[in-house]
């Protein structure tokens, strides 16, 4: 009984051991697949870019920082660098792209010696007709008091208030552009329950924790597109009354 029992140890013991080498090289694998897709589309963004002819900057030190306080980005910071900075003309409007990237500390390092990883953060925006204040609208969080994010403005329209957080400091702009359209817009597209939107002086951001490729970049600028057709002209006007 016994010897059984040493060899069922045994058997157990060899069966962990194969499946942890198994994990780990399906790990490696994999995140060597991604790290190749993802250089396969920072390679393709230059070639993309010359071909609409765009601008673009693989490194381009101190473009970031006037974007402090934007979405993922820092509330402050000097000579930020934005990565793969692409600036040019989308559906009749002008946009810039670009990846902000750095070092989350809970993210830890695979090694003694080595980097902590790095976080990628894609932000895009597009010029609006005219400038409007300040005015977000995105999924709410179950953090959001924890981040110290204030009270959230309510509209009293259960879906839109149910589905979307958002944050201004003007009502009547954040109504006018919401009632010209747009809030049927975002009740209806998938993407604006994972695109978050932003209104700052005369640009509407949008941006996503990950990398920017061909693909995202599109379709960043589409929603972006997409949301400023259903804002009339006069809701900028009003705003600059």
């Amino acid at each position: 009984m016994e010897q059984l029992v040493e060899v069922l140890v045994k058997i157990v013991f060899f069966a962990f051991i194969v499946g942890m080498f198994t994990l780990v090289i399906r790990e490696f694998v994999r995140s060597s697949q991604s790290d190749k897709r993802i250089r396969r589309g920072w390679a393709e963004l230059e070639h993309v870019a010359a071909e609409r002819a765009w601008t673009y900057e693989k490194r381009a030190p101190g473009r970031a920082t006037e974007y402090c306080g934007v979405g993922p980005m820092p509330g402050s910071g000097s000579n930020l660098t934005a990565w793969h900075y692409i600036t040019g003309e989308f559906r009749g409007r002008s946009f810039k792209c670009f990846e902000y990237r750095y070092s989350n500390p809970l993210s830890g390092s695979s090694g003694v010696g080595e980097s902590r990883k790095l976080t990628f953060e894609t932000v895009m925006l597009i010029t609006a007709p005219g400038p409007g204040p300040f005015m977000q609208i995105g999924r709410p969080g179950k953090f959001d008091r924890m981040l110290g994010r204030g009270p959230r403005k309510l509209l009293g329209i259960p879906e839109f208030d149910k589905k979307f957080r958002l944050d201004t400091r003007d009502e009547a702009f954040a109504r006018n552009v919401l009632d010209s359209g747009l809030m049927t817009f975002l009740l209806s597209d998938r993407r604006a329950l994972k695109s978050p939107i932003r209104v700052r002086e005369d640009e509407l951001f949008t941006w996503y924790t990950g990398t920017l490729s061909p693909q995202t970049l599109d379709d960043g600028l589409n929603h972006l597109s997409d949301a400023l057709d259903h804002i009339p002209a006069q809701a900028w006007t009003a705003a600059r009354q």
